[in-house]
């Protein structure tokens, strides 16, 4: 039995206890949950439903949960049903019914974890959007797992999710940008503002291979623009491509400009009387919205500003059908999220149809020191330099394992250790072990059968383990919900921890001169349930599930 299946029985019980006391059955929820008890001498899961609801129906909450007790344990596969407190249910499982959830689990394979908790979004999700001046940094890598992963865990629980990058091929940066390839091939000094490192040289130099006499041209600087902008966003593309991150739609912030989508969303706000002029500029009052100060879209000399942009920006992602839009931004963009929230108001959207979710910056640490300097991009450490130093899936479980409003110190010392000491070896060893012992019996000829007997399981380390593997769809849905993969991470974990225990306490194959039993069999079920769960877990982080380690 799963936990939803068991939270229906709950509902079910708890609304015909409703109508044999005769209350007001329009109090109760259309849907609860049941949770596992800090304590396992509590019984297998908890319900607070009679404390949610008593009170509204004018009842006693233990007089409630007494009579939902009554009706919950002649449910099939409850074994008992105990009271704690004012009115918790306390509901402990028959070994059948706990143990039926390994087979459920075999059986959907890669979907298990599936839920439709945001069944019906339509969520923009854009992360990373580094503009096309540099390597991938890396507080935009952090944004590449997290986003990455996080793009997963909705699409797991239902939504339609487009991952979208957006890069700004249209202001000053890429200015200072054009000029240092420009200043590089001709063996100048780097400008002022400009960029350097060695990724610089390399650009400008293949601009010329291609382009042997583009110093010679009436406008260089416009062509080293083009092609330098063409070969950095190819190398980005490349690199987060060989991260495992995926983009469904990349941007060009230029098309805005292209195609009048500044002027129109201008016009629309003006429309909605929140457009003003003063001083020679045309502001938007996003004061009006909470904004520390009004923003100005175009300046006194006829220009747009960067803001115009991310209001044409907000308006077109608005119109191609999103409902959700989910915006990651750097430690240093905390002053955009007023602003960014007044755009939204400003065009009468509701609170809520856009989040802005803040990374907090990552150090990169050898021998407990900082590593501060790129061998290539100079100034700062890259994408590269990561997946350099620990390795892809280290670097993406790493990156993706903790809650992206807190800072990371990202050890290569631990990152890189074959030893329980390091998360993600921890989580993959245990798949490798897993599928160790599935490959051993297949080996041996022992084989789980088309069925098992779930009554069998029920030794203490048996039933911690199944009821975690039982937990994973609803640690997929929170986590899609709150926004936070970290939480898929943390959970194979623990996952890990409770199938090594499992494997130390219950001996799944038997010995070479024994036969093999229903409880070998059984076993083989729970062993090949938690492949599937380890598997689908890092799957979520976008890390493998090596079969041998």
């Amino acid at each position: 039995m799963t936990p939803e299946t068991l939270a229906e029985k709950v509902l079910s019980a708890t609304r015909a206890a409703f109508e044999a006391l005769a209350l007001d059955d329009a109090v109760l929820p259309t849907q609860t949950a049941v949770e596992r008890p800090r304590d396992p001498k509590h019984g297998d899961y908890a319900s607070n439903i009679a404390l949610q609801t008593a009170k509204k129906a004018g009842t006693n909450p233990r007089a409630l949960a007494e009579k939902i007790a009554e009706l919950l344990a002649a449910v099939d596969g409850v074994a008992k049903v105990d009271i704690a407190g004012p009115g918790f249910l306390n509901i402990t499982l028959d070994a059948a019914a706990a143990g039926e959830i390994a087979g459920k689990i075999v059986a959907a394979g890669p979907s298990y974890g599936d839920n439709a908790s945001m069944a019906g979004q339509q969520v923009n999700l854009e992360f990373v959007s580094a503009n096309p001046t540099g390597p991938i940094h890396i507080g935009a890598v952090r944004w590449a797992a997290v986003g990455d992963a996080l793009a997963r865990v909705m699409r797991a629980s239902g939504a339609k999710v487009t991952a979208e990058y957006y890069f700004n091929d249209a202001g000053s940066q890429i200015d200072n940008f054009s000029a240092s390839l420009l200043a590089s091939a001709k063996g100048e000094e780097t400008p002022e503002n400009g960029y350097g490192g060695a990724y610089i040289d390399e650009i400008a130099a293949e601009v010329v291979k291609n382009r042997p006499d583009i110093l010679d041209a009436e406008d260089p600087r416009e062509l080293f623009r083009k092609d330098g902008v063409d070969l950095m966003f190819a190398e980005i593309k490349s690199d987060l491509a060989a991260f495992g991150t995926h983009f469904d739609v990349f941007f060009n912030e230029k098309d805005l400009h292209d195609k009048g989508e500044l002027d129109a969303a201008v016009e629309r706000l003006q429309k909605q009387g929140h457009i003003f002029e003063a001083d020679g500029a045309i502001w938007l009052r996003t004061t009006t919205f909470g904004d520390d100060k009004d923003r100005v879209v175009k300046n006194s000399r006829g220009g747009w500003t960067y803001f115009a942009a991310d209001c044409a920006y907000y308006l077109d992602k608005r119109e191609r059908g999103f409902d959700k839009l989910v915006l990651m931004l750097g430690a240093d963009h905390h002053g955009y999220v007023g602003r960014m929230q007044a755009i939204s108001q400003a065009f009468g959207d509701e609170p809520g149809t856009l989040e802005i979710l803040i990374g907090q910056l990552v150090n990169l640490l050898r021998d407990g020191k900082p590593v501060r300097l790129s061998k290539r991009a100079g100034n700062m450490i890259t994408l590269n330099d990561v997946v350099e130093a620990v390795g892809v899936d280290a670097a993406r479980y790493a990156l993706a394992r903790y809650s992206a409003d807190s800072s990371i110190d990202l050890d290569i010392d631990l990152w890189t250790k074959h030893s329980s000491d390091n998360p993600v070896y921890y989580v993959q060893y245990a798949h490798a072990r897993v599928s160790g012992v599935l490959r051993n019996a297949a080996e041996r000829g022992v084989e789980k059968g088309e069925s098992y007997d779930a009554a069998l399981l029920t030794h203490p380390r048996e039933s911690d383990l199944l009821k975690a593997l039982a937990e994973f769809p609803a640690v997929v849905a929170t986590a899609a919900d709150l926004r936070e993969p970290h939480r898929v991470a943390r959970y194979a974990e623990e996952l890990a921890a409770a199938y090594h225990r499992f494997q130390h306490d219950c001996r799944v194959l038997p010995f070479p001169d024994e036969e093999t039993t229903p409880v070998n069999q059984a076993r083989l079920w729970v062993v090949d349930a938690t492949r599937v769960v380890l598997a689908n877990a890092l799957g979520l982080l976008g890390v493998s599930a090596p079969e041998r380690m």
